[in-house]
């Protein structure tokens, strides 16, 4: 939720020097940035360029966690990179950048400081077209790096010549007072690129930060823009968030927000109703037993992920407590389970045999809360394919509304049978196509921004 820090966006200023923050003031030390983007950085370095370590990685050191990646902007051109690392291949079409390779299939990441672009300076492109972010690989100075990215957290810059942390858009500032704010005019920013709301639910939910107001404001005024961006992109970092070890602070976040209801609108005729109290308790108690999961390194599969998400809305929806069905009385809803998520879930593009699972998830639970209750276990049923899973799902229900944590021993039963399950890949025949082009990976006539967004 949107606290009042005192101050508003950060402004995009080329006058202001950034602010030096000396190896003694902060608390980044080298030992714990990965040896492969040491090297990088002091190639770099050697051959007299200017290199900083960027974004993410610097956010997360600062805060004493591992960074996932630690990612590089440079000086340098990708043709220069290219040539003083071998090991390397560039990539990109709208930004190009040029991935590093180490033994252990470790890839570094480097960019070339990118300017920024006039709609981040004005608002409208030189062309009038507005909201649209403009295809480009015009670069820039350190500065213009740093303020064309997302958040004043992610525009820090750690370099090695001095152990020093550059911070030209209070990044630090905000770390410390645990705040989240857009870099720049957030009205701009979000409308530049809607997926930014969901970055900053993620990094609020994951860091237990508050929202700046004005950047708050910016999301519940502009959420419904969030659809315009491809449906790809909008599953990717959905996912990101439901792998997270911070599942509940993410819901409570998105549901307040409106992101939540965006996302799934299905779920607002639930949420609005007098006895919502109840459903949105139900969402918040899956998602921390998903976080406690999370949270021992236990990896659940993404349809297990998504019926959890669903739960609360189908038991609204079917009273599915209450129905415990056979036979062909089974059939019957499992097909109609089906058919209504094909139609709800449809613009996400989720796989079928996702789906199917989901639906199975969903329709099965009663008997199976019904099973572990009375320990009456079916030979037939533990020799079907989706027991494991199922019963998982049933058990994570059973915890959330207040039952017993599950046994270790079902979590140490089950989760190798789901993920092993999940790579399995059915044999055969291998099915042959003709050499050639699969055709463009994009409509050249098609109309809209970059990222997608529609004009």
């Amino acid at each position: 939720m949107p606290t009042d820090p005192g101050t508003a966006s950060t402004p995009v200023d080329n006058t202001r020097p950034p602010r030096i923050i000396p190896r003694s003031k902060h608390p980044i030390s080298r030992k714990n940035i990965d040896r492969e983007a040491l090297k990088v950085l002091y190639r770099l370095r050697d051959a007299g360029h200017l290199a900083y370590l960027v974004g993410g990685g610097v956010r997360d050191l600062y805060l004493g966690k591992t960074p996932k990646d630690f990612d590089i902007s440079t000086d340098a051109r990708p043709g220069q990179l290219r040539k003083l690392f071998k090991n390397s291949r560039l990539i990109g079409r709208r930004f190009r950048l040029v991935q590093v390779f180490f033994h252990g299939n470790k890839i570094v990441e480097v960019s070339t400081f990118r300017c920024r672009s006039e709609f981040d300076l004005n608002g409208v492109a030189s062309n009038g077209a507005e909201n649209i972010l403009a295809a480009n690989n015009t670069y820039g100075s350190p500065c213009d790096d740093a303020f064309r990215r997302d958040l004043t957290i992610n525009g820090l810059f750690y370099e090695i010549e001095n152990y020093t942390i550059i911070d030209y858009t209070d990044g630090v500032k905000d770390l410390e007072q645990g705040l989240i704010r857009f870099i720049g005019e957030p009205e701009r920013r979000v409308q530049r690129d809607p997926a930014r709301m969901l970055r900053v639910i993620r990094h609020a939910a994951r860091n237990n930060f508050s929202i700046e107001p004005r950047t708050w404001q910016a999301i519940t005024h502009h959420k419904d823009k969030l659809m315009l961006c491809p449906i790809s992109r909008i599953r990717d970092e959905l996912m990101k968030d439901l792998h997270s070890v911070a599942c509940r602070a993410w819901a409570q976040l998105a549901m307040d927000s409106g992101i939540f209801y965006v996302l799934f609108p299905f779920y607002k005729p639930v949420h609005d109703a007098p006895e919502s109290a109840e459903s949105r308790e139900l969402l918040l108690a899956l998602q921390a037993v998903v976080d406690r999961l999370h949270s021992r390194g236990i990896k659940l599969p993404d349809q297990l992920l998504f019926s959890l998400l669903l739960l609360p809305w189908a038991i609204a929806e079917y009273d599915l407590l209450n129905n415990n069905f056979r036979g062909p009385e089974f059939q019957r809803f499992l097909h109609k389970i089906k058919k209504r998520l094909d139609d709800i879930l449809g613009p996400m593009s989720i796989k079928r045999a996702h789906k199917e699972s989901m639906a199975m998830h969903i329709a099965t639970l009663p008997q199976f809360i019904g099973f572990t209750r009375d320990n009456n276990w079916p030979k037939w049923l533990k020799r079907k394919s989706y027991y494991r899973e199922c019963d998982l799902f049933s058990r994570i229900f059973s915890e959330a509304s207040g039952g017993k944590k599950i046994p270790e021993h079902i979590i140490a039963e089950s989760i190798p049978q789901i993920t092993s399950k999940a790579r399995h890949k059915p044999s055969g025949k291998r099915r042959y196509k003709k050499r050639g082009s699969p055709g463009p990976a994009f409509a050249s006539k098609k109309n809209g921004g970059i990222f997608g967004l529609k004009k």
